[in-house]
């Protein structure tokens, strides 16, 4: 029997933005694991906090993860399942989002 490979912590970065920024915060969480030179991505979680935005959800405006068995989107206290490609593709839609939300949000605070 083959042992599956222990998982651990490969990224974990987070980013308070100045208010000229949008404000908030960023959140990378990123587990896996190194095979045959290779990094395999088991688990990841991409969060924009902003309660200045969205005060339910602990203040979570967006957020990508792959918890409870499947890839999903949180947007503004909604969930939506979303199709995986690739953790990169993931996380370049989550830059490409949250800057459109600072954008248009306008660094407005409630």
């Amino acid at each position: 029997m083959v042992k599956a490979p222990k998982e651990t912590l490969l990224e974990h970065e987070r980013f308070e933005l100045k208010p000229k920024s949008g404000g908030g915060l960023l959140n990378c969480e990123v587990w896996g694991y190194k095979e045959n030179g290779k990094t395999v991505i088991t688990r990841y979680n991409l969060t924009y906090i902003n309660h200045a935005i969205h005060r339910r959800d602990n203040g979570r405006v967006l957020g990508f993860d792959n918890a409870h068995g499947y890839h999903h989107r949180h947007f503004m206290g909604k969930v939506e399942s979303v199709e995986f490609e690739s953790y990169e593709a993931i996380l370049e839609r989550f830059q490409q989002e949250w800057m459109q939300i600072v954008k248009t949000a306008g660094g407005r605070k409630s």
